[in-house]
């Protein structure tokens, strides 16, 4: 079983491939598994559950997520954002809105995944639309 950061990062390159080609997201998964399988030696089997719930749960509510992240990213419209920091905000915030992960933890892997496929500019960008959607997670969630 990959690592959860492993998990998260093989998401994003999902959901990348489901954004960027507009194919439904089970065709992103197997052409995903494929290209792994291609460059393997041995067969790849599936990844974990974690991955693909992820992936299958941004991509499901992409509108919703889109509509939320607009409203807490100033001056950007979600169409003129970059694909992959699109892309680690619908992860990061599917996950706050839907798992248990701590919303620290959410925040510090997205940063991270900034910081491998995004470029230094964004870092301040992603950093700042995700603390706010967490506050405002936060206070609805509040009794």
């Amino acid at each position: 079983m990959p690592s959860r950061f492993k998990s998260r990062e093989q998401a994003l390159q999902m959901l990348f491939a489901w954004d960027v080609r507009k194919i439904p997201i089970q065709d992103a998964i197997r052409g995903f598994y494929g290209s792994l399988a291609s460059d393997e030696a041995e067969p790849v089997e599936p990844g974990d559950g974690f991955t693909e719930q992820l992936a299958t749960g941004a991509a499901a509510e992409a509108t919703e997520l889109d509509q939320l992240i607009a409203r807490h990213s100033e001056h950007w419209r979600i169409d003129r954002m970059p694909v992959v920091d699109r892309n680690i905000l619908r992860l990061a915030v599917w996950e706050m809105r839907n798992m248990k992960t701590p919303a620290a933890v959410v925040i510090d892997q997205a940063m991270e995944l900034g910081r491998r496929f995004s470029s230094d500019e964004s870092m301040s960008f992603l950093n700042g639309v995700l603390d706010s959607i967490n506050r405002e997670i936060y206070e609805s969630r509040a009794p």
